[in-house]
């Protein structure tokens, strides 16, 4: 997860930043970060905590230069601790570098070993810290931040998307299967690079397109340059992206996650239809499945659950009693829409099941007649190695749980998940250049004791083409 964004301005960006990493909120709420350049100085600030207690007026307009990057942090790799607060920032044989992350790296740990028995050290727990090396070292013998990408493109395995900025230099650069998303903006006096397209929103800009898989940009003075560093056989977005992570108004790898969450809703209703008296969004990931599988049937859009919105997501609180106990203070039933009725409560996905058997509990204390669950994702069988916090098997309900099983556990009147090609059709996007490591437990990268089909990358060896993009 995290959410990542670098802007290069005519004027300053330290609230621009703010605002496009206010927008990304949704992807990380353990920690904040900003760092920006002035030609001659770094300003950097971060902290834990939401965007918007991390900074204030003062903070920002301290913040000066026309370029910088920022981070908001969900930990999957490195405990929750102040120094794993993103951008990383330090100097290197003069250089003036800072460096952010969103991604996982599998390997992380045979490489942070492997420099360690070089004589490195590490200050912090995280892989981004990995990235970091790995680009210093190469930099130290060829000078070339394209050989550094390249160099990190073959070594790291993973999922990564890369926002840095050297000597003033933006730069940002996607793993060659693309697994983690990133796009780029034009802003009324410069360019953007973001994880979604809704920080761009944020700041009026116009979505230009997605970095490529494999892809290194390269922002100055001078207008952006794009490179292509490595090309892979497929892609592999990952597919949880569009089931829960991203906003549901983001633009992502050419699909508007609204409309496929739509669809989806949509054809959980040809797949598993029910009588029953209206249609309930779990909020706020469940509502644009819930409209479209009550625009596909016809029975009744009725928000059913309140949600308090001063909180957070629950799915990434850092321990399941916290997510569970997190559940009643933000969702409220309203009983004069349950009460002796039949409903359709629509969630997008079951991850460790207790979430969704407390809200059942909740929906029938306050009178519902029967309770039909419909799930925007497939049953989620296998963790994640590639950034999303389903670490073991005995966490995830349906890990060797059928359905039936899951609906007794649940409590649910009757309970059915999209099916895989469903969801694909959906989405727009082949099976091929999807990951569906957590559905089917088969991931596009190899990692010990898992099944894997990993793609054919052709590392472009000296062969960068440069390109010149200039936007109107």
């Amino acid at each position: 997860m995290c959410g990542i964004v670098g802007i290069r301005d005519a004027g300053g960006v330290s609230f621009e930043l703010y605002y496009a990493l206010y927008a990304l909120q949704h992807r990380g709420q353990e920690s904040a970060g900003i760092s920006t350049y002035d030609g001659t100085r770094l300003y950097k600030h971060k902290g834990q905590g939401l965007v918007a207690e991390v900074f204030n007026p003062e903070i920002l307009t301290g913040l000066k230069g026309p370029v910088g990057i920022g981070h908001v942090r969900y930990p999957t790799t490195g405990a929750n601790r102040p120094e794993n607060a993103q951008p990383f920032n330090f100097l290197y044989r003069d250089h003036i570098i800072s460096l952010a992350h969103n991604g996982n790296l599998v390997n992380a740990c045979e490489l942070r070993d492997e420099y360690e028995c070089r004589g490195q050290i590490f200050c912090t727990t995280t892989d981004t810290e990995l990235i970091a090396k790995v680009i210093t070292d190469e930099m130290s013998s060829s000078g070339c931040i394209e050989d550094a990408v390249h160099r990190c493109m073959r070594l790291l395995q993973g999922s990564y998307s890369v926002v840095m900025m050297i000597d003033g230099v933006l730069y940002g650069f996607r793993d060659p299967l693309g697994i983690k998303p990133m796009c780029i903006g034009k802003t009324e006096q410069g360019i953007i690079l973001a994880s979604e397209s809704v920080a761009i929103d944020a700041l009026g800009g116009t979505l230009i397109r997605d970095v490529h898989p494999g892809e290194l940009v390269c922002i100055d003075e001078d207008g952006m340059r794009t490179m292509q560093i490595a090309v892979a056989d497929r892609r592999a977005h990952c597919i949880f992206e569009y089931i829960y992570f991203a906003r549901a108004d983001a633009v992502m790898d050419g699909a508007l996650v609204y409309d496929v969450r739509r669809k989806i809703g949509a054809k959980l209703f040809e797949e598993a239809p029910v009588h029953a008296d209206s249609v309930c969004p779990i909020p706020d990931s469940g509502t644009a499945y819930a409209i479209g599988y009550s625009q596909h049937s016809q029975i009744p859009f009725v928000e059913s659950l309140m949600k308090n919105r001063y909180m957070g997501r629950t799915f990434i609180m850092p321990s399941q009693k916290e997510r569970e106990k997190a559940v009643r203070i933000k969702l409220n039933p309203i009983r004069e829409h349950l009460k002796d009725r039949a409903i359709v409560l629509v969630d997008d996905s079951i991850v460790r099941g207790t979430t969704s058997r407390r809200i059942i509990g909740i929906v029938r204390d306050a009178g519902a007649r029967e309770v039909h669950m419909r799930i925007g994702s497939p049953a989620i069988r296998a963790p994640c190695y590639l950034g999303v916090d389903m670490p073991t098997r005995e966490e995830l309900i349906a890990s060797d749980k059928d359905e039936e099983e899951v609906r007794r556990r649940i409590t649910a009147n009757s309970l059915h998940h999209i099916s895989l090609d469903a969801l694909v059709e959906a989405i727009g996007i082949a099976k091929k250049d999807l990951c569906t490591g957590c559905l089917t437990g088969c991931y596009p990268v190899s990692i010990s004791g898992e099944e894997s089909r990993s793609p054919a990358v052709d590392f472009l060896d000296g062969t960068y083409q440069t390109k010149l993009e200039l936007f109107e």
